[in-house]
């Protein structure tokens, strides 16, 4: 497995694909409300991304058909964005955002709260947050990428909640999803070393239900969901490893 070691250009391009895709997220949050489409959701993202230059990578992205992912509720990851998805009070919806800018990836996602939501809903967002929290906080120069899992499973361990397994993080740069892919829960042995000059995502996605089973949409062939209706959630930010630990490209600018 060849890892990419960004030069020292590439991370400044990185760096301002990092703070593009946040501010698309910024800039949607007033927009997530009750009565409004995700299809609306999209199409705002979508204008607001190329008036500013950029390409938003999942639009044809293996025949992806929105330039956004909208997750909502028992939707573990890559929904797509409809019209007749319109956002009911209570909801939980994570909004997955990935631009190109001068050539390279800035990828992240945040989870919305539509109107009153359920505590358990909202508890299981704050703690998914701190879940990925948890493995970012794992990534400096030295450690292995199964520390970021462990991080995570440590965390998450303690509710009644499942780590999804089948989707993970990845490296990024160049190419939207590389080596290495980086997992959110322990596999019980070492993984590859992290090295400065990495970059990769880390994105945890945390079901209400520890038993939960997941199900791709076979008349889509993107959407995932729990098949019990368990809700699901996810945030997602890109990590560059730096000499003394990491830096996150995607944090919010507000």
């Amino acid at each position: 497995m060849s890892i990419p070691i960004l030069s020292s250009e590439e991370i400044k391009k990185m760096r301002s694909a990092g703070r593009m895709a946040a501010k698309v997220l910024d800039f949607i949050t007033p927009y997530v409300q009750e009565g409004v489409s995700t299809e609306k959701l999209d199409l705002l993202c979508h204008t607001f991304i190329l008036d500013h230059g950029c390409i938003p990578a999942p639009l044809n992205y293996h025949g992806f058909p929105k330039s956004i992912c909208t997750s909502i509720n028992n939707v573990i990851c890559h929904g797509i964005p409809f019209e007749y998805d319109i956002l009911a009070n209570g909801d939980i919806i994570n909004i997955d955002i990935t631009v190109i800018k001068d050539g390279y990836h800035g990828d992240t996602s945040r989870m919305f709260l539509v109107g009153e939501v359920d505590p358990a809903a909202k508890l299981l967002v704050d703690r998914t947050y701190k879940a990925m929290m948890k493995g970012v906080e794992a990534v400096k120069p030295g450690a292995n990428f199964n520390d970021i899992g462990k991080a995570i499973e440590k965390y998450i361990s303690k509710f009644e909640y499942g780590i999804v397994q089948d989707y993970t993080g990845h490296g990024i740069g160049k190419v939207f999803h590389a080596e290495p892919p980086v997992l959110h829960y322990d596999r019980g042995y070492p993984a590859a070393r992290i090295e400065e000059g990495m970059a990769f995502t880390v994105e945890p996605m945390i079901n209400g239900s520890p038993n939960y089973k997941t199900e791709l949409d076979k008349n889509d062939g993107w959407t995932v969901r729990t098949t019990d209706g368990a809700l699901s959630a996810q945030f997602e930010h890109t990590i560059l490893v730096t000499p003394s630990g990491h830096e996150i490209l995607t944090l919010s600018l507000q």
